[in-house]
């Protein structure tokens, strides 16, 4: 092997953004596929425009950020921050233009064809609809709007992050002074002029209400078989004089403004985290603009002045020749009537260990079971929880909890043990991004049950999944845990792919309540039985295990590396990769978003591959396999290989021992290995390309986990359409 210092050039990386843009071109790929039913491809066109935004709040603010706080430091590709804005700025417009296309060029087309036919402008309305249109506009818009003018002593507006508005020019009647009209007098009239000295409009906006639909159904035209729509905007904007009825209408067009919505919170100045995460939540909405999405051909008077008030630069200015924020086509998917132009839902399927007799700790006391969702239910891991608030002989209950849903069952069944007189200890971590006002209800919820409440540590976010359930038996007290790589979320549980351990083991029990003394105290265990943890040790765990196949290739054993993840962008593991491809290892990563390791160098990455899965449920699992000389070790986690997850997150690695159980980890790996379906593959020169299946019979992993989940929960019935199943979101956690 070389070197290490050799596999940390510069040019053996991808820059983590373009790669993030990359997956997303996958998602957008999905939408383009004619294979698929028509409106699941308009879900993962709302998709690639949801996660644009977020992209944009995020990543993009984080790097404007450093730019601003002249951080000059390069990245592992060798870009600095602000070179790194100006590679994104040019493969941002590309994206956003390739996702107009597809609308417009492919599926607007296509739903016309199948009688859904969308007015794109509301001068094409004919005079029966526009009467219906006005009539609707006065009955459910009109008293909801607030229109909002600007001059002397009405400051420009604060528009909020992610609002559709619509911005107007506006000519005040009987001031045109340059129809030579005159005074009493006779002397002419003097208009206002801007500084140019031309005449000078002024400017309001009207925000487009989220809380009214904004697809509206309105009357065929007769000739048009099927189902007629109109966005919202059209509506307001036919109607926008209305709001104005002194001035003459100049010009309206949408507008929408994207922020920076990364919260800078000082938590070692902090007095009271909670309520410092409160006040920056609150300034979220009006973080700096990183980006003006506007009409494509907007009167450019509109466009400078919104310009100069928001403070966006040119490059930040994206022109749009479509609706604007696609998010809405999610909205489109739930009109009634095109259910043949969708899939079949997927319903989650029982575990068959949980089918026998007993209670949930009789059946896990058996056995250690795997839960594989979405493919099966989400249930046991809620029945967990509940059984165990309600039991008795359980005295302790203590969990962390990331994300989870609006309302969520484990949250009641906690609460429930705390009222019930257990010992209820709940790690929320209020950092989850996007999620924290949500953690902080619940977190109120909870300590208002009696829980004691931990809000994380300082500096880390707890993103471990672990459950520890104690219990009094004939026998002693012994412990149950749950160990997932994902969150305690029953309803992404039916979207997200995920996998979960339930166990009695004495061991892992043992580590587990080491984990949460961690957690809730400054109690730091000297060794770990089974389980490793970052930020301390699960790193150097992930680098001695590479390592280790590593030098069993070298010494002639056998060696190979099966890595799943959501990420790949840690320099020190790709770096170990890399040397271990140098020693003789074969490596199979499945990455479905980041990867910045480049496969296919010569003498570097030549026994590397990497393929992505983007499918109908978002792929979620970490699962890794390493050989060991024909001991195979398997392991999950709720760890991407990525510097944040293994050096700032509290995160956790946790062995799959039972021979049957690590059979099913086989079959996951090997299923996703064959899919020729879904499966992007890495290419040398850094591009993804579906695989060439002519000649080959199609195989899709997903697809075939759902018939496997039916066949393994003892039901009859068969899925007749097994081509394609609902998609939801792809965001990065």
């Amino acid at each position: 092997m070389e070197g290490n210092q050799d596999f940390f050039r510069v040019e053996l990386y991808t820059n983590r953004e373009e790669s993030w843009l990359l997956f997303n071109k996958r998602v957008l790929s999905e939408a383009r596929d004619r294979q698929i039913p028509l409106f699941e491809r308009l879900k993962f066109l709302s998709i690639t425009a949801s996660n644009l935004d977020e992209f944009f709040m995020v990543r993009i603010g984080s790097l404007v950020d450093m730019v601003n706080a002249g951080y000059t430091k390069k990245d592992i590709a060798g870009l600095s921050p602000k070179e790194q804005l100006s590679m994104l700025s040019g493969l941002l417009h590309d994206f956003v233009a390739l996702e107009y296309s597809t609308y417009s060029r492919m599926l607007l087309p296509q739903m016309k064809e199948n009688g859904l036919r969308f007015v794109e402008r509301h001068e094409q309305l004919t005079k029966e609809q526009g009467r219906y249109v006005d009539e609707y506009f006065m009955e459910n818009v009109y008293p909801v709007l607030t229109p909002m003018a600007v001059d002397s002593s009405r400051p420009f507006p604060l528009i909020r992050n992610k609002s559709l508005n619509i911005g107007a020019l506006l000519d005040k009647k009987g001031e045109k002074a340059e129809k030579g009209e005159t005074s009493e007098k006779g002397e002419k009239k003097a208009g206002k002029k801007d500084r140019e000295g031309k005449d000078a409009l002024d400017f309001a906006t009207v925000q487009v209400p989220s809380v009214l639909p904004r697809v509206v159904a309105i009357p065929s035209d007769g000739e048009t078989e099927g189902m007629t729509v109109i966005l919202l905007e059209e509506i307001i904007e036919r109607n926008i004089s209305r709001l104005f009825l002194n001035y003459d209408v100049v010009c309206a067009h949408p507008f929408r403004i994207t922020r920076n919505a990364d919260l800078a919170i000082d938590e070692d100045e902090a007095e009271d985290l909670l309520l410092e995460i409160e006040k920056q939540i609150k300034k979220r909405s009006w973080g700096r603009a990183l980006r003006l999405e506007i009409e494509e051909g907007a009167d450019k008077r509109l466009i400078r002045l919104l310009k100069k008030e928001l403070q966006v630069a040119d490059e930040d200015i994206f022109r749009i020749d479509g609706p604007l924020d696609l998010t809405f086509l999610m909205k489109v998917y739930g009109l009634d009537g095109f259910e043949r132009l969708k899939s079949r839902r997927y319903e989650p399927q029982p575990v068959p260990e949980f089918l026998q007799e007993g209670t949930v700790f009789d059946i896990i006391r058996r056995k250690d079971i795997l839960l594989h969702h979405p493919y099966q239910t989400f249930a046991p891991v809620v029945d967990f929880i509940r059984q165990a608030s309600r039991d008795p002989d359980v005295l302790a209950i203590k969990q962390t909890l990331y994300r989870v849903s609006g309302n969520s069952p484990i949250i009641a069944a906690l609460a429930q043990a705390a009222e019930n007189g257990k010992q209820v200890s709940v790690l929320v971590e209020l950092k989850a991004r996007f999620d924290e006002e949500n953690n902080i209800v619940w977190a109120r919820k909870l300590e208002q049950a009696g829980c004691h409440v931990i809000y994380g540590l300082v500096g880390l976010k707890t993103h471990s999944k672990i459950t520890l359930v104690v219990r009094r038996e004939d026998d002693g007290i012994r412990r149950y845990v749950h160990l997932g790589t994902g969150n305690y979320n029953d309803a992404t549980a039916k979207l997200y792919t995920d996998v979960g351990l339930m166990t009695a083991s004495e061991a892992i029990g043992e580590d587990a309540t080491a984990v949460f003394n961690m957690l809730s105290g400054y109690s730091e265990p000297r060794s770990w039985n089974r389980l490793s943890l970052a930020p301390l040790w699960l790193k150097d765990r992930f680098l001695y295990l590479i390592g280790r196949e590593a030098r069993n290739a070298r010494e002639g054993k056998n060696a190979r590396i099966v890595a799943k993840m959501n990420s790949l962008c840690d320099q020190e593991v790709i770096a170990a990769l890399y040397g271990a491809s140098c020693d003789g290892v074969k490596i199979d990563l499945i990455v479905r978003g980041i990867c910045c390791l480049k496969v296919g160098i010569p003498g570097v990455s030549e026994n590397i591959t990497v393929r992505s899965i983007v499918g109908n449920f978002l792929e979620h699992a970490r699962i890794f396999y390493f050989e060991n000389n024909g001991k195979p070790e398997y392991y999950c986690s709720s760890a991407d290989w990525m510097p944040r997850n293994l050096e700032r997150r509290v995160e956790i690695l946790f062995p799959v021992e039972d021979p049957d159980l690590q059979e099913k980890l086989k079959y996951i790996l090997a299923g996703q290995m064959k899919d020729n379906t879904k499966a992007h593959i890495l290419q040398p020169d850094g591009s993804y390309e579906k695989v060439d299946r002519r000649g080959r019979e199609s195989f899709c992993a997903q697809e075939d986990f759902c018939r496997q989940a039916i066949r393994l929960g003892n039901r009859k019935e068969e899925i007749r359409d097994t081509r394609r199943f609902v998609p939801e979101t792809h965001a990065e956690e």
